[in-house]
């Protein structure tokens, strides 16, 4: 993921048809323009236009080798986790510790990405989570690994996370610049999910084969790809960033920041509830494997092949995207909620299966519309802090629902876990959907006249609009 700079450095607007207008970051805190989500939309300049760019092309060489090799761990770590234990709570309990380091410290890392260097940061958390992956190797392969290992690695990997997170994201900005930046964000995504298609079907393999322990070795080896192009940066290429320097109240600061922007608060509360109770599929896929289907590895192999299917259409739509508005978050959020509901009541194995992709595109689409929304939206200088906000809500409220998602499915099975799942994701999205149109002074209409549109946010003094009815309404 990356992150984007602020209003100042915004390009301008191509039209007042398909664009959204700088107001959005430049009036005063809680007036309808600011939930415009960001500056400008930039014209469409080819799917894969950042790659041009040398040190980005490194960077995202070395990203997709070791997102391969991570996506393998996280399928073998699962697979372990519920070997030893026949349990999706202690799975819920895995996900947890790893994910618990970024709701504890998340801002903290933020204040840190922006102060020093993301580069050397870089080579500092890439090496560390190298280390990680053979740690768990070495344990596996020898005979000696026990759950607690696990969940002291997950912690562990956890804890470097929450420095290499921001720092990451803030990087790519330094590498490709403001001209490029969406593309960039949306490109990364699309390396992680085409990653997710690789490293699970191979994971599958090894597991079946040998064991999950060859899965974690060459995850730990595949953090050589990442050092490796980092270091044959060219760094007089970079674009200079200015760092903040060290202060009191800096995290203060930050949040301050973000509670005076509904456009930055509001889709951040949004992609915390998803992050918290939609997104627990280790829970969920496992029991379905085990519990439902009766299957193997190789099937949890597919299903996450399947997922990444999906997110990696997701991510290729959204690097050709000229935009990120807050409309196609809501209701890109109901519709992944809807379903994840449907999928829970699939009557058979292969109805469950083929919603599993078209559930990948649309959380990815959430995920993607968030961060760069986000990141376009945020001044430079707070933009480590601002997306070290927004990863800890997406990522770090994980330690808080999987282990009660986790409950849920071990105690009234898998369906009602993702159910329940599904069911909070879709509520948050119509409640904070409603919340966003009231704060831009629009209201929801309901037309059930023939040849109308049935339902449309509207201004609530006829005959004015708004860039937050243009941002906020249905498309025809």
């Amino acid at each position: 993921m990356s992150t984007g700079s602020g209003a100042h450095s915004a390009p301008a607007p191509n039209s007042h048809d398909d664009t959204v207008t700088d107001d959005a970051t430049a009036t005063a805190p809680g007036t309808a323009p600011a939930l415009a989500a960001g500056p400008a939309a930039t014209p469409r300049k080819g799917t894969f236009s950042s790659l041009r760019i040398r040190n980005y092309r490194l960077f995202a060489t070395g990203q997709m080798v070791s997102n391969t090799g991570t996506w393998m761990q996280r399928i073998a770590q699962d697979w372990l986790v519920l070997s030893l234990t026949g349990s999706s709570a202690a799975v819920g309990i895995t996900t947890a510790l790893q994910f618990l380091p970024m709701l504890l410290f998340g801002l903290y890392g933020g204040v840190i990405a922006d102060r020093f260097a993301k580069r050397k940061l870089l080579l500092f958390t890439q090496s560390a989570m190298g280390l990680t992956g053979l740690a768990l190797a070495v344990l596996t392969l020898s005979g000696q690994v026990q759950v607690w290992h696990v969940y002291l690695v997950a912690f562990v990997l956890g804890l470097v996370t929450v420095l290499d997170n921001p720092s990451r994201q803030a990087f790519v900005s330094e590498m490709v610049g403001q001209d490029e930046l969406r593309n960039a964000v949306s490109l990364n995504s699309a390396n992680f999910q085409s990653a997710r298609l690789i490293g699970p079907a191979v994971a599958g393999v090894l597991i079946t084969a040998f064991g999950s322990g060859w899965a974690f070795l060459l995850n730990g080896l595949s953090f050589i790809a990442p050092v490796a192009g980092l270091l044959m940066m060219r760094t007089a290429e970079l674009h200079p960033v200015d760092r903040v320097p060290r202060s009191k109240g800096q995290l203060r600061e930050g949040l301050r920041y973000v509670s005076g922007r509904p456009d930055l608060i509001w889709p951040i509360v949004l992609v915390g509830f998803i992050g918290t109770f939609g997104f627990n599929f280790p829970i969920w896929l496992t029991a379905f494997v085990y519990h439902v289907y009766h299957q193997g590895a190789g099937t949890y192999s597919l299903f996450n092949g399947l997922m990444a299917a999906g997110s990696l259409i997701g991510a290729l739509l959204a690097a050709r995207r000229a935009g990120s508005r807050l409309r196609l978050l809501v209701g890109a959020a109901v519709v992944f909620g809807a379903l994840e509901i449907t999928a829970a009541l699939a009557p058979s194995f292969w109805v469950f299966a083929a919603l599993l992709a078209p559930i990948g595109m649309v959380g990815l689409t959430i995920n993607v519309t968030a961060n760069s929304s986000i990141q376009m939206a945020t001044d430079p200088l707070m933009r480590g802090r601002v997306m070290s906000l927004f990863m800890m809500v997406f990522v770090g409220g994980t330690p808080l629902g999987a282990p009660v998602v986790g409950w849920v499915t071990d105690a009234f099975g898998p369906r009602i876990g993702f159910l329940t799942g599904g069911l909070v994701s879709m509520v948050a999205a119509v409640v904070i959907g409603l919340i966003l149109a009231r704060v831009g002074g629009l209201r929801l209409r309901i037309d059930l006249r023939r040849g109308r549109r049935l339902v449309a946010f509207v201004p609530r003094t006829p005959g004015t609009a708004s860039s937050a009815e243009k941002d906020l309404a249905p498309a025809a």
